[in-house]
């Protein structure tokens, strides 16, 4: 006979017989399944190996099971309605709530294995963007904040500050936009493009501007999203001309012409001359780590009316489904987000930051663990080498007030269609161009997206 437990707030009654006898030979499932979005090769070995681990350790089986990441949220809408869930699934951050309100996630599990790792061990950020009911709807696994990367050496030269706000932007601008030699700036201005999208999020929320409340669709504040648009407009008139994206932006660094570009996590090994396919081109050798020595990061800054700023953040989370064998669902979770968790971390180390510091006991054990993991495809070496203490700091440090449209007002689905109509896009491309002022163009901005549903 096959005896499953189910969850902590409502999983069978067993009796006291069967308790006590299962106890005594210490039962818990022989296999879960986990669902995993990281299907490379390279990364399915890793996970496979954790697996193995954990079986040994636990005497219960994981079944690594790859799933495309764009298939992953009709898969879980299909096996939920089957009753076939697996008992974990990796997934990102818009499924988080969707799914606690649909009832596909344990939210009482998450939140249970949350509070025995320590809650206060994690990036409150992180765990805030998944806060659901009073809990957390999955555990926080890793992520990654977007990054203003600059030229420090330039800025120490030339006395300016990290630009950590609107304010500083500007003024390196004024003292280093000197084209065609070095522009101030490659600012994303092709419209149909997702890049665009990420860096005019980032922007609006520096500036503590957002087009969804608790209530829906949120007016734009005219004051505040004008200052928006003219530092959008400053800093696209410091690049090149043309339709500029993520492609531009990383070329125009290589060689040493922008003095500030905005990107993710995953140009950092590229910085330091570790992918052949992205090589550093600002001397004559592709593999040189200098301009990783010349860059400083900033994660989080500021505009104006929000001086307080943010980082914009991707987050990847750990969910317990409600089909799961939640004890052993949850002690997979445990493994992964504490013995096994520098290995979680070291599937892909520079897209892939620590979103759990440490433990009560040692409380920069996994930081400093992530630090020394190597990065990079044809060449290998940790960031922690290549990067000084304060930038591997600044590159954790974003995670604990990481935000995104949408996620603490409980309307990320909604805001999730409007970043996906591109309207921001093609309106601040339009207010860039001349097209109308910046008092009319938010006007256009409240008619446009009052359409979306």
């Amino acid at each position: 006979m096959i005896i499953q437990t189910k969850t902590r707030a409502g999983r069978l009654l067993l009796s006291a017989s069967t308790a006590l006898a299962l106890s005594a030979i210490g039962v818990q499932a022989d296999t879960i399944r986990f669902w995993t979005t990281e299907e490379q090769p390279e990364r399915l070995a890793k996970q496979q190996e954790m697996a193995a681990q954990f079986e040994a350790q636990t005497g219960t089986a994981v079944e690594v099971i790859p799933v495309t990441e764009s298939d992953l949220g009709t898969r879980a809408t299909a096996a939920f309605a089957a009753g076939d869930l697996p008992d974990v699934i990796y997934h990102t951050l818009q499924y988080a709530l969707p799914w606690a309100e649909a009832g596909i996630l344990d939210t009482d599990a998450a939140s249970e294995v949350i509070e025995d790792l320590g809650a206060d061990t994690f990036a409150p950020g992180a765990v805030a963007m998944a806060a659901y009911d009073g809990g957390t709807a999955s555990v926080p696994v890793d992520g990654w904040t977007q990054m203003i990367v600059y030229r420090k050496d330039l800025f120490d030269a030339a006395g300016l500050e990290a630009p950590t706000s609107y304010a500083n932007v500007e003024a390196a601008l004024a003292a280093l936009h000197n084209p065609p030699e070095v522009y101030g700036f490659v600012a994303a201005t092709k419209v149909d493009e997702n890049f665009m999208s990420q860096v005019l999020e980032h922007v609006f929320l520096a500036n503590g501007v957002s087009p969804v409340d608790a209530d829906g669709l949120a007016e734009l504040d005219v004051a505040a999203t004008t200052e928006v648009l003219d530092f959008y407009k400053a800093i696209a008139e410091a690049s090149p001309p043309g339709e500029l994206f993520w492609q531009q932006s990383r070329e125009l660094y290589f060689a040493g012409r922008a003095a500030m570009i905005i990107w993710s996590p995953f140009i950092l090994d590229e910085l330091a001359g570790l992918r052949d396919s992205a090589p550093p081109t600002i001397n004559n050798d592709p593999t040189s780590s200098e301009l990783a020595s010349l860059t400083g990061i900033v994660t989080q800054f500021s505009g104006p009316s929000n001086p307080d700023g943010a980082a914009w953040g991707d987050i990847r989370y750990f969910g317990i489904t409600t089909d799961a064998d939640t004890d052993a669902a949850m002690d997979f979770v445990k493994f992964s987000m504490d013995e096994g968790y520098t290995q979680t971390l070291s599937i892909a180390p520079e897209g892939k930051f620590p979103v759990r510091r440490g433990t009560a006991d040692d409380p920069t054990k996994f930081t400093e663990a992530w630090a020394q993991l190597p990065v990079g495809v044809d060449r290998k070496a940790p960031l922690g080498e290549l990067y000084d203490a304060a930038m591997i700091d600044e590159i954790v440090g974003g995670l604990d007030t990481a935000q995104r449209w949408g996620v603490s007002e409980g309307q990320l689905s909604l805001a999730s269609k409007i970043i996906n109509s591109q309207v921001i896009n093609r309106l601040v491309r339009e207010y860039i161009d001349g097209a109308r002022d910046a008092a009319a163009t938010v006007a256009a901005m409240n008619e446009e997206l009052a359409k979306i549903q």
